[in-house]
């Protein structure tokens, strides 16, 4: 089986070591690079873990003849544009049914009219991978806030959790959001040019 899991690993700026303590259970980076390298067999089962670990779907790992990948032309850095060392494609990012999207109509922080952010719901256990991260978080009566989440408060027994958001507006003062049903953390920007 042909795979594109190091296309896929570098796509998303990840290492073999990162990808080795995301999968569930841990494993190494050594087995990692086995497994991208066609030196291990890889299992449906590995690659389910490494897709998880990517957060891919695993069909994003096969090489299929018939999936749109669009082919990387260049590389660029602080040296300039250069054709890549070897050939890659980018991977298309696919909707899941946890993802939401917010259309930006006018520039505040770093975002511009025009930009889409692509977002991932996560429910209250899940807070904790969204710190120091852009986050919507749904207010009463059909609000929203959208800011950085920069501090959370574990629920006890006087009350629930808070969350400490820090809006992007100039001069605007943190905001604190008590027991949100959800928040969603922005994963991806879409911006044309």
């Amino acid at each position: 089986m042909i795979t594109a899991i190091r296309e896929v690993r570098r796509a998303k700026g990840m290492t073999l070591d990162d990808v080795a303590r995301a999968c569930v259970p841990p494993t190494t980076a050594q087995t990692i690079g086995r497994l991208e390298t066609g030196t291990r067999t890889v299992s449906v089962g590995w690659l389910n873990r490494i897709a998880d670990a990517l957060g891919v779907d695993a069909g994003d790992l096969v090489s299929l003849p018939d999936r749109p990948d669009i082919p990387v032309a260049a590389e660029l850095g602080a040296d300039g544009a250069h054709a890549p060392r070897r050939a890659a494609a980018a991977v298309p990012p696919k909707p899941t049914p946890e993802m939401v999207a917010i259309t930006v109509t006018g520039g505040i922080g770093d975002y511009r009219a025009g930009d889409e952010i692509w977002c991932v719901r996560l429910a209250p256990g899940g807070y904790a991978r969204a710190l120091n991260r852009d986050v919507l978080v749904p207010r009463p009566a059909g609000r929203f806030l959208f800011g950085r989440l920069i501090g959370r408060e574990e629920p006890t027994a006087q009350g629930g959790g808070k969350l400490h958001l820090l809006p992007f507006g100039a001069g605007q003062r943190q905001q604190v959001v008590a027991d949100p049903p959800w928040l969603a953390h922005a994963v991806r920007l879409v911006r044309g040019l």
